[in-house]
């Protein structure tokens, strides 16, 4: 155990870094089979949309695991994410038709907010990041609290406080679907993945994801 700036304890990380990408691929593909079935299939494709439950809770516990790690930089994973997700919010609204919510990438932009608050005493930022500002963002409260549930679980090791999260995201999509998302992290988790960290992919992909939906719409509107 190392000690952080802020007094709190930092464990050695569950998930490793393979396991990590590897999630957050799983998460990627998933997403965008449920964005596709939102925009191309009218809502609702079998299986697809079910899968697409698994995207988000998958997506939130690695950033939760990162944002856990010895050494992280939360102000710079704000600032990337925010930049991103601004970059992001026009395609994601041509695609989807609407302004609100904001994408994904502001949610957890907005959940690293909350983290540093949380992280650095701040309760009226706390306030501002996890009581107010997540009406606007996809995933709302459950968004940026599962993340924010699953830093203080990796940090602590109280891993109930991730089914609270998941039990949070379940009530949000009226469906348990999200729950098949614990069976695939723990089979990752079980072997020694050796993947190459590829955040400006990842990046590329989601930002490139939403031009090519957008552009759908657009030509089929």
């Amino acid at each position: 155990m190392q000690a952080t700036t802020t007094g709190m304890p930092t464990p050695d990380p569950t998930l490793s870094s393979g396991a990590r990408e590897l999630l957050k691929w799983i998460a990627l593909l998933t997403m965008t089979g449920d964005h596709v079935a939102k925009v191309i299939y009218g809502g609702y494709l079998p299986v697809v949309s079910e899968l697409g439950r698994i995207a988000f809770p998958l997506f939130a516990l690695v950033m939760a695991c990162n944002l856990a790690q010895p050494g992280a930089d939360l102000r710079k994973s704000i600032r990337r994410l925010a930049a991103w997700g601004v970059i992001a919010q026009p395609l994601h609204a041509l695609a989807f038709g609407s302004w609100l919510p904001l994408n994904i990438l502001l949610t957890f932009a907005l959940a690293a907010v909350a983290v540093h608050a949380l992280a650095s005493n701040r309760p009226l930022l706390l306030l501002l990041a996890a009581g107010m500002l997540p009406m606007l963002v996809d995933y709302q409260w459950a968004g940026v609290g599962f993340v924010l549930l699953g830093w203080l679980a990796f940090r602590h090791r109280a891993w109930w406080l991730l089914l609270v999260g998941w039990a949070a995201v379940c009530w949000v999509n009226h469906n348990g679907w999200a729950l098949l998302a614990i069976p695939v992290a723990l089979a990752v988790t079980r072997v020694q993945w050796r993947l190459p960290r590829r955040r400006w992919a990842f990046y590329g992909y989601y930002v490139g994801h939403l031009a090519l939906l957008a552009v759908y719409v657009h030509l089929h509107g």
